[in-house]
């Protein structure tokens, strides 16, 4: 008979991981209480750790994030306005290229 693998809420994970953290308890207590390995808790703390700075760091990454896009934004108008010049531009040359052409004898 297989058998079944049980499967942990993101709460009940950062539950156990902040108890081991404060360090009231001995993880092998923490673990039996949980019903879990120690194996599973270590891992879990692994991750913790790994992905905890992300959090603080997504402040500045937004802020960098909208003034990155308004710098965009600004050169994709300013990229506008000079194809705009530049076809306007070509057929002004255009224009005088060609009155020249039929105003020479």
């Amino acid at each position: 008979m297989a058998r079944k693998q049980r499967q942990f809420s993101a709460q009940f994970k950062l539950e156990t991981v902040l108890e081991i953290l404060r360090g009231e308890k001995p993880v092998a207590q923490i673990c039996r209480e949980r019903q879990v390995t120690d194996g599973l808790v270590y891992k879990w703390r692994q991750e913790f750790n790994e992905r905890a700075t992300g959090i603080f760091e997504g402040k500045g990454a937004s802020k960098r994030s909208s003034e990155a896009d308004e710098r965009i934004a600004e050169l994709e108008r300013l990229v506008g306005q000079l194809t705009m010049e530049n076809a306007l531009l070509k057929k002004g040359a255009s224009y005088l290229t060609a009155r020249r052409r039929t105003s020479e004898p």
